[in-house]
């Protein structure tokens, strides 16, 4: 029996050896086989699976989505155009935050309960439901 043991394989994909027992228990990974002395023993290829795996979260996929990705399920190239409408809907929220705080800092905004009975105060407060 040959492999890399679970110290290796975690080492040289940059994980830890939790992250590693963890996608096996939620089938990223498959379960590898064990030495006589009930070692895990994973294939080289483990490596390259756990760097796709790390790589596609960046990107912002689920541990989800990258299980169907890994299952060889709908094509990259689909699921990426999914996930990049999402990230461009997340983007275009953020630059309205991002101008709605900078409007409220040019309006002086020091205290928002004060700001909201101001015309001029930027922050929308209307269709805020208070629960």
């Amino acid at each position: 029996m040959t492999g890399l043991r679970t110290g290796e394989v975690a080492s040289a994909a940059g994980v830890n050896r939790e992250t590693l027992r963890y996608y096996e228990r939620v089938g990223l990974l498959a379960r590898p086989e064990r030495s006589l002395g009930g070692h895990r023993l994973y294939p080289k290829e483990t490596v390259t699976v756990l760097r796709v795996i790390k790589a596609a979260q960046r990107l912002g996929f689920t541990l989800e989505e990258i299980g169907a990705l890994l299952a060889r399920g709908p094509g990259l190239g689909e699921r990426a155009a999914v996930k990049l409408a999402e990230v461009e809907a997340k983007i275009a929220d953020l630059e309205i935050i991002r101008d709605t705080l900078r409007a409220a800092i040019t309006a002086g905004c020091d205290d928002l309960v004060v700001c909201s009975h101001t015309p001029s105060c930027p922050v929308p407060f209307e269709g805020v439901s208070c629960r």
